[in-house]
């Protein structure tokens, strides 16, 4: 019985951690974006959302980022995830980028979709307008994880092989 409630206790810490992480993330690359985005308008004087349809011009040049922000950002977090992991393992890295990527569609799908804002956009603009890039974005956060475990595992492959080496030695 105490080490079900043990298992139970590191599978919410883990969880935990995981959302801590993806929250990150998300905040990061979408704060990245905006400003990008911002960057666009006020520096490269490209169009505004208010000169145009959808976002505009500046925000339009940005989209062939997203995935690039998304891969280096959900990696980095990723990886600082799964090093956290008592047992880090490849089933549990892609577990890690399905749940944030699938969060990350209903998330935007209420964020971006649904909910009316300034920087709100139509269902055809977010989903049809923006592929392949918002695919490419999703795809990025399941990889993320998976990469950050990999190169947990090659670190820690390097490390070992090091520490046979110096014991040879």
């Amino acid at each position: 019985m105490n080490r079900n409630i043990a298992v139970k206790e590191n599978l919410k810490r883990e969880f935990g951690r995981s959302m801590l992480w993806y929250w990150v993330s998300y905040f990061v690359v979408t704060m990245i974006g905006v400003g990008h985005t911002i960057f666009n308008v006020a520096v490269l004087h490209m169009g505004s959302m208010a000169e145009g349809p959808g976002l505009g011009e500046g925000y339009e040049m940005t989209k062939p980022w997203h995935p690039l922000y998304n891969i280096i950002f959900f990696t980095l977090f990723g990886l600082i995830y799964i090093a956290g992991l008592k047992q880090p393992t490849f089933k549990k890295a892609l577990t890690t980028g399905a749940l944030w990527s699938g969060m990350s569609i209903v998330f935007d799908l209420v964020g971006w979709v649904l909910v009316k804002h300034p920087w709100s956009l139509t269902f055809k603009q977010f989903y049809v307008e923006y592929q392949p890039w918002i695919t490419l974005v999703y795809l990025a956060m399941v990889i993320g994880p998976v990469l950050g475990y990999l190169i947990l595992r090659k670190k820690r492959g390097t490390a070992q092989n090091m520490a046979v080496e110096t014991a040879i030695n």
